[in-house]
């Protein structure tokens, strides 16, 4: 890792791993990050062995919580921090001067117009938690379970309980939560290397929804070099129900 250049990757790991830690790390270890932010890590001993597995010194995990880290970086701080009605608290890790802070998140599934207020609440509780550091170089990544305005919802591919939900929200899903984003002038990354690509995540055995994005505030998304869906890593439609998403980011010099 370079004084200023941070590989990174954001990975939900499916019900917190268990029994599946060689394959993820495998594919942690594939796409060589230097800080990896997990979601549906809930348990300790597994992050610890995904970390020994995949060689890295520094990780935080709590039992039950979904959001968690790993990383070959000294980690000068990291917290986590519950806003009320969120069903998972956020992560924030940060490194030290020369790296954005980073901030974690898990918001609440489900595919309907509800779950779509609820996820949109989750993230304004997030910006406005984090008001202070939003004039500094700083990342947000996850598994929001949300879609972007203006992208396909493929009903027919998802399961019937799931067509339910969403004929019973008209047929559509609101995309509330990322417009929440994108009106507080925060870039999503992937969209800027890939303005026609789909970008799906989820599901591996069948990829039809992008759920996984890296943003950062606009003014700072030239930093941020480099942005992919990770499917080409041995163990990847294996190890998890999510692919992961890999960036490349320039620090602050």
């Amino acid at each position: 890792m370079s004084a200023s250049r941070l590989r990174f990757l954001s990975y939900n790991i499916r019900y917190g791993g268990t029994g599946r830690e060689a394959p993820l790390a495998s594919v942690i270890s594939a796409c060589t990050p230097d800080v990896v932010m997990l979601q549906e890590a809930t348990d300790p001993g597994v992050v610890a062995r995904i970390a020994e597995k995949a060689g890295f010194p520094h990780w935080g995990s709590r039992p039950g919580y979904s959001t968690g880290f790993l990383s070959r970086h000294p980690v000068a701080h990291h917290a986590w921090h519950s806003a009320r009605g969120a069903k998972h608290a956020f992560l924030e890790v940060v490194l030290d001067d020369a790296h954005p802070r980073i901030y974690g998140l898990h918001l609440s599934a489900w595919f309907s117009n509800w779950s779509e207020r609820r996820r949109a609440r989750e993230i304004r509780m997030l910006l406005d938690g984090i008001r202070e550091y939003q004039d500094g170089f700083h990342i947000i990544a996850g598994d929001f379970n949300a879609m972007a305005p203006g992208e396909r919802l493929h009903v027919a591919q998802m399961p019937r309980w799931i067509r339910a939900m969403v004929w019973v929200s008209g047929r559509d899903i609101a995309r509330d939560t990322i417009q929440v984003m994108l009106s507080a002038n925060y870039a999503d990354v992937w969209r800027k290397y890939h303005p026609s690509g789909d970008g799906y995540t989820f599901p591996t055995w069948g990829a039809h929804v992008r759920l996984d994005y890296i943003f950062t505030p606009e003014r700072y998304v030239s930093r941020l070099t480099e942005c992919a869906v990770v499917k080409d890593a041995p163990d990847a439609a294996a190890a998890s129900d999510h692919y992961p998403l890999f960036a490349i980011v320039e620090g602050n010099a």
